[in-house]
């Protein structure tokens, strides 16, 4: 009797990533405590003239012409290690997403180690960023770094550093199930229990380091927010929309700045130099502007700030994260995105208040946060829950939602792009966003296979098989017995290299250990087997007994049923009635 293998995938290999996860998720923590402490530490020495990992608020800053020399020292500083490593300029998460998709998630030490140091020096010298895009690529780092050492696939490899971006995320903001989601939405581009076992286990540890042996405190002060029901949820819809055009305004912005300093005359080492003195002149005027921002954020979520100020603050933030991001310095787009939605959201709140309508400003801040970054990322479920668990404030998902879906549609309807991958796509790369199903997963292979087979009946001489091949299209053929059962397969050259006797039973020189698939699996296993194997086509066998053939030509079918059912049908109703 013949040998018929079927394929099998490994389950256990969820369980390796979980546990590889553990050791990124405590590195992820460690990583972004040592961030957060050497931007400390750093903006203490060059703006407060102090030695501290916690400085004071950018409110007691006192800035003279001193600010622009630090300023521009910080940017000399990042393009001096950008000779280095070219990779650290930017906000950090296009260029993660770059190796996913360009160079099989493999990220070099140089660029472990460059990113960190050189957003530091930059925020420190009162860079108007966060820490969020850099320890994301660092903790993406470190996940790849362990994925080259370890014997893990390309596509397991991707997996490990998403956890290691997570477990950044995880260890700056204490947020664990939105550090899950940004990784997913932003670069891992694949929704499984493969991918999400380990998500969660980098977060939760690096949730749990942060918590309880760093000390990592809330990252705002707690609060309450009243949620709104009923009618008065439009006004947050028409937040929404607002948003989105603020969000277009943002990056359309972002990306006109990026492009002047490509059109300056002079080399691409001086532009941090440049972008280095215009956040500092925007200091001059409103220092709060300046560093990564969460007190602002905070006091924004606390209503502390209003009215006009609250837009002047946010128009500050927005021309220092503009000229200083767009420079190609190294920096976040998180906080800032969050500090400039705020304002803008808290100042609406306070217009509408005057207006005589029954809003909350706070509120207002709290969901303008998550709908610019929503629009402008298109991370719109991670800005959801994101801003859900900073404030612990599950009540106002309703209108969080309908905000940042609102926001969403018009930012998609106006840029085909988002900030994440404008960058991108000037290189030619173009990012595929949406996690839907695969139909190569979901399609069995009884839907697409062949089933009109020309088989050769295993008792059939050589030479009368020779006369089937010499008719045939295929390079091989499966042999089957009286009953119909698989009994091998024979090839084209087989049987025209063969130098024995023609009368010879044609099964004698067929290969009789066999890989088929089921008719009950996916068109993607069957896929597998054929590239595996380097065969053209694969049986499908059900109990022993042949019953199709899947080809490369089946396979595509399956992808074309998916193409058809993107197209616009005539209404149902029609062929009902």
């Amino acid at each position: 009797m013949p040998t018929i293998s079927f394929p099998r995938t490994s389950t256990g290999r969820v369980a390796a990533l979980s546990v590889i996860a553990i050791p990124i998720g405590v590195l992820g923590a460690l990583s972004a405590w040592v961030l957060v402490k050497l931007i400390g530490l750093l903006t203490s020495i060059a703006l407060f003239q102090r030695v501290s990992t916690t400085p004071p608020p950018m409110s007691e800053l006192h800035p003279g012409p001193w600010l622009f020399l630090v300023a521009a020292a910080g940017g000399l500083a990042v393009s001096l290690i950008a000779r280095w490593v070219p990779t650290i300029r930017g906000h950090g998460i296009p260029e993660a997403m770059e190796a996913v998709v360009e160079r099989q998630s493999v990220i070099d030490v140089p660029t472990a180690i460059g990113k960190p140091a050189s957003a530091s020096i930059a925020i420190g010298t009162g860079g108007p960023f966060g820490a969020e895009g850099p320890i994301v690529v660092t903790g993406s780092a470190i996940g790849s770094l362990l994925g080259q050492v370890l014997p893990v696939s390309p596509a397991e490899r991707r997996i490990l550093l998403a956890c290691g971006a997570a477990a950044g995320t995880a260890g700056i903001f204490g947020t664990p199930f939105a550090a899950v989601l940004l990784p997913l939405e932003l670069l891992l581009f694949e929704f499984s229990t493969r991918s999400l076992v380990p998500l969660f286990v980098a977060a939760a540890v690096a949730t749990a380091i942060r918590s309880g042996l760093l000390d990592g405190g809330s990252f705002v002060p707690p609060m309450t927010f009243t949620p709104p029901h009923g009618l008065d949820l439009l006004w947050y819809v028409a937040l929404g929309l607002i948003c989105g055009l603020a969000a277009v305004v943002i990056c359309k912005g972002l990306f006109w700045i990026e492009g002047g300093y490509r059109r300056l005359p002079i080399p691409e080492f001086w532009h941090p130099v440049i972008g280095a003195l215009g956040f500092a002149a925007v200091g001059m005027v409103e220092p709060r502007a300046l560093g990564v921002g969460y007190d602002v954020i905070g006091a924004e979520l606390a209503g502390t700030i209003v009215g006009g100020a609250l837009l002047a603050l946010g128009i500050a933030k927005l021309l220092a994260w503009w000229v200083a991001l767009g420079s190609g310095t190294s920096g976040g787009t998180l906080a800032p995105l969050l500090f400039i939605g705020g304002a803008f959201g808290g100042w609406l709140g306070s217009v509408a208040v005057h207006a005589g309508i029954p809003v909350d400003p706070r509120a207002f801040a709290l969901v303008a946060m998550a709908a610019v970054f929503g629009a402008s990322t298109r991370a719109v479920l991670t800005a959801i829950v994101f801003m859900i668990e900073i404030v612990a404030a599950p009540a106002m998902a309703v209108p969080l939602m309908l905000a940042t879906a609102a926001a969403a549609i018009v930012a998609t309807s106006l840029a085909s792009d988002s900030l994440m991958t404008e960058k991108l796509t000037r290189r030619g790369l173009r990012i595929h966003h949406h996690a839907e199903v695969d139909v190569l997963r979901s399609a069995r292979v009884s839907d697409v296979m062949s089933r009109d087979v020309v088989t050769i009946d295993a008792g059939m001489s050589v030479a009368t098989a020779r006369e089937v091949v010499a008719d045939g299209p295929h390079s091989a053929y499966p042999l089957v017995t009286h009953d119909g059962a698989l009994a091998g397969m024979v090839s084209r050259s087989d049987l025209l290299g063969d130098d024995g006797s023609d009368e010879r039973p044609v099964d004698t020189i067929a290969a009789t250990d066999v890989v088929a698939v089921p008719p009950t699996a996916s068109v993607l296993e069957a896929l597998e087997t054929i590239v595996r194997e380097s065969v053209e086509h694969v049986p499908v066998v059900d109990d022993r007994c042949l019953v199709g053939i899947c080809t490369r030509t089946d396979v595509l079918r399956a992808r074309a049923r998916k193409i058809q059912d993107e197209r616009p049908a005539p209404s149902l109703r029609r062929y009902r009635s």
